[in-house]
């Protein structure tokens, strides 16, 4: 049903909280925002956020919020021509709003940045769609950071499927297209080291103090898409690497699930 929310029901988001160091949070056990280390921000879903893109999801990770619009052209890239292949591609911004500073729009020239993100978003979906039985024709995605905490490019992810979903449902009904072309789904999610504890979901001030971070993108089937890490103010062991990426796996199944539980939910009343 379009317009209803989804909620992760991991916890409230906590605001007005004392801050507190990452380094009293390790002696607490708890992080800024209450959550515990291997926690997820909440997660809270609407769809049909728009009424004109087949698929238009709003999703808000914590104070993460991303509008992610689907939309469909019969037609491919001209590379794609003559091939009965479909495409899926994607663009990423973020309102000037969306941070504490003002962000200029990117007018004439998308940076550096932007780039690497909706690049990433396409490659994640193209993942799990099988460009055969969408035919020739494609599927554009539109993630625009409303408001930013962290994570940005891993609640695209996850939103942008949901959105994908939809738009491919539009198509089904419409009888544009005979088997549905999604094989899995796929999400993402951040994990990172802050004072030698591991985090998942990190949020902004969080993903500014850590030692090592990762995005990690996998399909519901638990196969890695993309891992992208690096050591931001150390190094990191072989043992570290496998934790970071058993939290990761863990956070993604708990997405994955609630993705899934939604989206049954929703074809059933549809």
């Amino acid at each position: 049903m379009r317009g209803d929310w989804l909620s992760s029901g991991l916890g409230s988001n906590v605001r007005g909280m004392a801050k507190r160091t990452s380094r009293g949070l390790r002696e607490s056990g708890r992080r800024v925002d209450g959550r515990r280390f291997d926690a997820l921000r909440p997660v809270k879903v609407i769809r049909g956020f728009t009424k004109n893109a087949p698929g238009s999801v709003l999703l808000r990770a914590g104070d993460t919020h991303v509008l992610c619009t689907a939309c469909v052209e019969e037609s491919v890239p001209e590379w794609r021509e003559g091939s009965g292949l479909g495409w899926v591609t994607a663009e990423y911004d973020m309102l000037p709003a969306s941070t504490g500073q003002r962000r200029a729009r990117n007018r004439t020239k998308v940076d550096g940045r932007t780039q690497e993100i909706q690049r990433l978003i396409g490659r994640s979906l193209r993942a799990v769609v099988d460009m055969g039985k969408l035919g020739p024709r494609s599927i554009l995605i539109d993630c625009d950071v409303i408001q930013a905490d962290g994570g940005t490019r891993t609640a695209s992810i996850t939103g942008a499927y949901i959105a994908l979903v939809d738009a491919v449902r539009a198509l089904l009904r419409k009888g544009l297209v005979r088997e549905n072309p999604i094989i899995d789904s796929v999400a993402a999610i951040s994990v990172g080291m802050v004072d030698g504890r591991l985090l998942l979901d990190l949020n902004y001030h969080e993903d500014k103090d850590a030692e090592v971070d990762f995005n990690v993108v996998m399909t519901g089937q638990g196969r890695f898409v993309e891992v992208q890490g690096s050591g931001e103010e150390a190094t990191f062991s072989g043992d570290q690497l496998q934790s970071l990426l058993t939290l990761a796996k863990k956070g993604l199944k708990e997405i994955a699930s609630l993705q899934t539980s939604f989206l049954t939910q929703q074809l059933l009343k549809s």
